[in-house]
């Protein structure tokens, strides 16, 4: 039976005219819907709105770091801060390792280098819409649950603790949804890198570190001393409910 949804839509932010309609030509052919800006600031406006797509629909963001008047990583920035959850995966010829970590920590959920082959690029695409697709699914507990006073809302990326409310990324939506999966044992951050992160598992980075502080922030009611997630030194890290 053919897939009752519709097409995805992508965002590609880039202003490298001959490269985004390469990468948009590209993206039709292989069934989804694309867009193209060049424009940091116009690329601000469209995501900088709260939910789980752009101000135009889209369920996926191509970004490029270098842009006319606003960079890739402040867009991401803003967006994110104002609730928008929408993937981004940054495309960059600023590949250093800090530049990566610069980018995840801004809000990407995933970092292609440039040059890059375009197969690479659509397997990212598929890889990342799946990756959302599993965090929203209704996983083992469904896809709401509770940890403690938070209810997890994997649908909407929601986090509520009493009326607090947390729009969770991608990323931190995916390393909740494997921790709660896999509650009560030890799950490795190198199983984390490549479940959630899309990295090889010898990735060296403290980017998973950094989220679990971030995710504690939300859900703990004394984060310093956490009693739901859980460092396991030298293992990685536990979800104890």
């Amino acid at each position: 039976m053919p897939d009752p949804r519709p097409a995805a839509r992508v965002l590609v932010v880039e202003d490298e005219a001959s490269l985004a309609r390469g990468i948009a030509f590209n993206l039709t052919a292989e069934g989804y819907a694309a867009d193209c800006i060049a424009d940091g600031r116009e690329a601000c406006d469209l995501l900088s709105v709260p939910g789980p797509r752009s101000r135009g629909g889209h369920d996926l963001v191509l970004l490029d770091v270098m842009l006319p008047h606003m960079d890739g990583f402040s867009v991401v920035r803003a967006a994110r801060a104002a609730g928008n959850r929408t993937p981004v995966l940054m495309l960059t010829a600023k590949a250093l390792p800090e530049d990566v970590v610069e980018g995840l920590e801004a809000g990407a959920d995933d970092y292609l280098p440039k040059p890059f082959d375009l197969t690479v690029l659509l397997a990212r695409v598929r890889s990342l819409l799946r990756r959302r697709d599993w965090t929203q699914s209704d996983g083992p507990g469904g896809a709401t649950i509770a940890i403690g006073e938070n209810v997890i809302d994997f649908g909407n990326f929601e986090l509520r603790r009493g009326e607090a409310l947390t729009r969770l990324t991608l990323l931190e939506a995916g390393l909740l949804r494997l921790l709660w999966e896999r509650r009560g044992t030890v799950v490795s951050k190198g199983e984390i890198l490549e479940r959630v992160w899309n990295l090889h598992p010898a990735t060296e980075t403290r980017a998973v570190d950094n989220f679990v502080v971030r995710l504690r922030k939300y859900m703990e009611e004394d984060p310093a001393h956490p009693r739901l997630l859980i460092t396991v030194r030298g293992a990685g890290y536990r979800l104890d409910v």
